[in-house]
Order: C-alpha cells, then sequence, then structure tokens
C-alpha cells in the first residue's frame, strides 16, 4: 500500500477515535459547553472593549480607509538597530 492510502487510514481512525470519544462523554459535553460559552464571552468582550474599530472611527470614507491601509502595509520605518562593531551608521 502506498503511502497516502496510510494516511487516509490513519486518519479515519482518528476521527472515528475522536467521533465515539465525544458521542460517550457525560460530563464533558457539560464542561465543553462552559468552555465554549466563556470563549465566546471574552472574545465578544475583548472585541468590545480593546479592540475598537479604528478605521471607521478616524476615517470617513472607504478611499481614505484603503490609503491609510495601504500606507501602513508598505512603509517601512527607519531601523533603530545597531550593526555589528557597536556603531549605528544610518
Amino acid at each position: 500500500m502506498n503511502q497516502i492510502g496510510l494516511n487516509r487510514h490513519g486518519m479515519v481512525r482518528i476521527f472515528r477515535f475522536y467521533c465515539d470519544g465525544f458521542r460517550n462523554m457525560t460530563v464533558g459535553r457539560t464542561l465543553w459547553k462552559i468552555i465554549i460559552i466563556k470563549l465566546i464571552i471574552m472574545f465578544g468582550v475583548l472585541k468590545l472593549f480593546f479592540f475598537p474599530n479604528f478605521l471607521n472611527s478616524n476615517f470617513t470614507t472607504d478611499l481614505e480607509r484603503a490609503e491609510y491601509v495601504t500606507q501602513q502595509i508598505t512603509f517601512q520605518p527607519a531601523s533603530t538597530h545597531k550593526k555589528k562593531g557597536g556603531k549605528n551608521h544610518d
């Protein structure tokens, strides 16, 4: 049998193993539900309070937003790292 056939068979066995494990869980299902709910709440709160919509609040048109993003992506700041020998040759 070739290498690809072995990998597919192995992947199917792993998938079935996990499916059977999740199917037979009792307490685990409740714990997974709690974990998923906590993650949704955490990321929802983080997005609302710590990641404001910078582009919508600072620019009015799509063109302004696109120009700003292009500028930020293509702009390369001047290097402040020192070269070998401890001297900065900027």
